[in-house]
């Protein structure tokens, strides 16, 4: 499980973003927000969820706030919120990744 949590100071909106992966194969099988914000943002949150799933940790990683405000035709005064929706991916895989790196053993030298 990673999580991502993210906020835009300018209006207020925090953006939770919690993500499921296989350790096996990197594909990310469920992904869940929780967001406080405007209309824009819990749309901008909703459309990372729905575009993760299925996708490996690196193809997740390519998507960007711009597909974002092209899909949801987002006005120029909401890109943050397809800003905060990039980053909330980019937070909860990192946190993820942190957590793998933490889960690996580490391998001790015998004395």
């Amino acid at each position: 499980m990673g999580t991502g949590l993210v906020g835009a100071p300018e209006c207020g909106d925090v953006m939770k973003l919690q993500i499921k992966v296989n350790r096996e194969t990197n594909v990310i099988e469920d992904a869940k927000f929780k967001t406080f914000g405007c209309g824009s943002a819990i749309a901008s949150s909703s459309l990372a969820t729905e575009w993760v799933k299925g996708k490996t940790i690196d193809e997740a990683l390519t998507i960007k706030n711009t597909e974002i405000v092209r899909e949801l035709s987002l006005p120029p005064v909401k890109i943050h919120c397809s800003v905060l929706a990039e980053d909330a991916i980019r937070a909860a895989i990192g946190d993820w990744k942190k957590k793998q790196g933490a889960a690996k053993p580490v391998a001790v030298e015998a004395q």
